[in-house]
């Protein structure tokens, strides 16, 4: 636990180093003419970009279909700019194609609102009580496991809107042979996030199996 808290620091602090230096990088488009172009040439016209405040709140909403990105990726110039707009409509190429991990996690969403809102209630509960109703835990594992499945599920997600991200980039000629590495490496470290969160969360559901276990 403490190890995956460790390296979670670690990496965010790499990941905005990352994004600090690539944001020096410039290219020929802005965020938001990235993500126009990119959906433009996917077709996809019914999709809004909008800016919003905030450092890396950048994301896709499917429920208003709008393409969120802080400011200083809306507005930006740069390798950083350009990767994370274009890896937001990534997830908008996603959800028109109907990508199959996408619609896993999208049918997730209502269940795992509900269990993160109460799980940790439970947990506890599961804990205090756990010699007057074991079975209690148990409820509260099945509800944290909803969770730690789709913090992998999203993993998937990410790593294949990055993807689809860096080729758009470099086919439409926004990133060449010298800043397309930086592109990949700048969205390598934000999937980084998902992997440790996604190890975080398994080895949290991994202690209370066992404390349960032990319990019994």
């Amino acid at each position: 636990m403490i190890l995956v808290m460790v390296l979670s620091w670690i990496i965010q602090y790499l990941l905005k180093s990352r994004f600090a230096k690539y944001s020096d990088i410039p290219v020929s488009l802005s965020g938001a003419e990235v993500a126009s172009r990119m959906l433009q040439a996917h077709g996809i016209r019914d999709v809004n970009i909008v800016s919003i405040e905030g450092k890396l709140t950048d994301h896709y909403d499917p429920t208003t279909k709008t393409v969120n990105l802080s400011h200083d990726v809306y507005y930006g110039k740069s390798v950083a700019a350009a990767a994370v707009a274009a890896h937001e409509c990534g997830h908008v190429v996603q959800h028109a194609t109907g990508y199959a991990w996408l619609r896993m996690r999208s049918a997730l969403v209502p269940v795992v609102s509900f269990s993160s809102n109460i799980v940790s209630w439970v947990l506890l509960a599961g804990v205090l009580f756990i010699n007057i109703f074991p079975s209690l835990l148990w409820i509260g594992i099945g509800l944290f496991a909803i969770t730690t499945l789709f913090s992998f599920i999203t993993l998937p997600v990410e790593i294949n809107a990055s993807a689809r991200a860096v080729a758009w980039l470099e086919s439409a000629g926004v990133t060449d042979y010298e800043t397309k590495p930086m592109a990949v490496d700048a969205l390598r470290w934000a999937a980084y996030t998902y992997v440790i969160a996604a190890l975080g969360s398994l080895a949290t559901l991994l202690y209370y199996i066992s404390l349960a276990n032990r319990r019994n």
